[in-house]
């Protein structure tokens, strides 16, 4: 798979993201994407071969590689960086759509646009990215629940075999048990701070539209309790226009009925 056209890809979307968007797409192709194709992929590339079992019963150790390793790591990490980097992909078709559809409209009223700015995370694309954000958390949450349900982010140096054909219980020795382990850890950690910076940054996302929503309504509150002054008048005209208004209503107030 060629990574670098999926970074190439995905690189637009930083420009439509916040600080939190930022961080994380650099940690997933600095911490994941690379690390994968560099270190991890030459860990495991002689995983089956040097799976050895102490027995000579043909079959018994791709049997028991099979039952211990139901899916290799590198391929549970590879398809979990593509279903993780994918959310992205609907900001960018999102924004696509939004300029073709003001460029359009500008052909349309002659000069006039239906965007200022495409790219500005309101209306319909502020509930596109948060869903994209809930999509990628999510994705990671999945996929560290089912390696940690399979391996229990742990990688012994033997395993004890009785599956068929198998004459009786056999030790099978795992390479590179230790180096394997590390990297796996490695893998769990830049795979919660991901979990982490997502959520930072909806709830940066959120805090920020909630502050927004009550600043609207503070000032339409201002708005409806504003008397106008006049703004041609000096403002010693003003205060004595006020002035006069009061003495004129106290003496209507203390007339007699």
């Amino acid at each position: 798979m060629n990574w670098m056209s999926l970074q190439v890809l995905l690189g637009g979307v930083s420009q439509y993201s916040t600080v939190f968007g930022r961080v994380w797409l650099s940690v997933v192709f600095v911490c994941r994407v690379l690390v994968f194709v560099v270190a991890i992929q030459q860990v495991w590339s002689d995983e089956q071969k040097d799976f050895i079992c102490n027995t000579a019963q043909p079959g018994c150790t791709n049997v028991c590689y099979d039952h211990y390793f139901p899916i290799s790591h590198i391929r549970i990490w590879a398809l979990q960086i593509i279903f993780v980097t994918c959310p992205s992909l609907m900001v960018v078709a999102h924004v696509k759509y939004r300029e073709m559809k003001n460029e359009k409209y500008t052909n349309v009223h002659k000069g006039e646009h239906l965007y200022a700015n495409p790219g500005k995370k309101r209306g319909g694309l502020w509930y596109t990215y948060i869903l994209s954000l809930v999509f990628k958390a999510g994705f990671d949450a999945c996929f560290l629940y089912i390696l940690y349900h399979i391996y229990h982010f742990d990688m012994p140096r033997v395993v004890k075999c009785t599956e068929e054909p198998c004459p009786n219980k056999v030790d099978c020795y795992i390479s590179r048990p230790t180096e394997k382990k590390i990297f796996t850890f490695f893998m769990v950690v830049t795979s919660s701070l991901c979990i982490f910076m997502c959520i930072c940054e909806m709830f940066y996302l959120i805090t920020k539209k909630i502050r927004k929503c009550l600043l609207k309504q503070h000032q339409r509150l201002l708005q409806h309790d504003y008397k106008r002054v006049d703004p041609t008048a000096s403002s010693n005209q003003n205060l004595s226009n006020f002035k006069k208004a009061k003495v004129t209503g106290g003496e209507k107030d203390s007339e007699p009925a």
